[in-house]
């Protein structure tokens, strides 16, 4: 393990950072050793990393000596925010600049940014398409990201910006499978028109940063967009079908009823798939299926996700 460049992960307990542990960990020839970073190293989910071989070590984003701490002696660290806990964005760029601080302390030489797209580069805040959200948003959990991108680089650290796509995860852990509708068959809710989603298994996202981290230098001062497939609502709904036996219809859902819904963050998300939807071929070409795979040769397409994990889907 000495001779192993360590790799901080920011959020090891999580979906992004647990993939990338597991990633490294799973490769008995790897580079590299795990330094997972955690606020509690008494959970369960960090006693796991630690009996996988991982050092757990604690560590807080809103924390900036705690990260300093944590970053010391790493070659190189997945960073990564948690909107979603706070729904601030002021919160989210404060926890990128002290990511940011702590890695240049550290004298980090490679840091991987799980990152967004600033969707206001598409949409200004006075174009009405949209409504503007928290008097300067369009998209917040995407736009605080993506205007955080530069901080690595001001702080003068080599950084890969990684953009992310949809997680089909979120069908299982965020509400957003098929529920029953008012005949009792199955509909897949989902504002995306006729367009197509870049999605992605979550695992496949720590795996593609480990593939990134592995081609080193050739990746620094790089953006790079990851996706497992490319689907339609109705795409989706069919394999969806097949997977669990049963009819899933699709039902493309306006923006405006989406952004209504009695749900955390309803106008954020509805900002959201309307951005995917009005920007097809932007957010697809960014997001290249063949480079993907050149990081992550064993990346799932949704069928293979499905029959792993479609069991899973809670059917409401």
């Amino acid at each position: 393990m000495a001779d192993k460049k360590i790799i901080a992960v920011v959020g090891a307990t999580g979906a992004q950072g647990g993939g990338l542990v597991r990633a490294i960990l799973s490769d008995k020839d790897s580079p590299f050793s795990v330094r997972a970073l955690t606020r509690n190293v008494n959970s369960d989910k960090a006693k796991e990393l630690a009996s996988m071989g991982a050092e757990v070590v604690q560590a807080d984003v809103d924390d900036v000596e705690s990260l300093k701490q944590a970053f010391t002696g790493a070659y190189g660290a997945f960073c990564v925010t948690f909107f979603w806990e706070h729904f601030s964005p002021e919160k989210e760029g404060a926890q990128v600049k002290a990511m940011a601080q702590a890695a240049k302390a550290a004298g980090l030489q490679h840091v991987i940014w799980s990152t967004l797209e600033d969707t206001r580069k598409w949409i200004p805040l006075s174009d009405d398409r949209m409504p503007t959200l928290m008097d300067k948003y369009k998209v917040p959990h995407f736009d605080a990201k993506g205007e955080s991108d530069t901080v690595f680089a001001e702080f003068g650290v080599p950084t890969t910006c990684l953009l992310t796509s949809f997680y089909w995860d979120n069908f299982i852990h965020f509400g957003s499978g098929p529920t029953k509708g008012p005949d009792g068959n199955l509909v897949l809710n989902m504002p995306m028109g006729d367009k197509m989603l870049p999605g992605i298994a979550v695992e496949d996202i720590g795996k593609s940063a480990y593939g990134i981290f592995q081609k080193g230098s050739e990746f620094i001062g790089k953006t790079v967009g990851i996706a497992g497939e490319h689907l339609t609502g109705a795409e989706m709904a069919s394999a969806m079908s097949q997977a669990l036996g049963q009819d899933v219809s699709y039902n493309a859902v306006p923006f405006d009823v989406f952004r209504s819904l009695d749900i955390p963050g309803a106008a954020d998300l509805g900002n959201m798939f309307q951005f995917f939807h009005d920007f097809e071929e932007y957010f697809c070409g960014a997001r290249s299926l063949d480079e993907t795979r050149t990081l992550n040769p064993a990346l799932q397409t949704f069928e293979a996700w499905l029959a792993q994990n479609g069991s899973r889907i809670p059917l409401g």
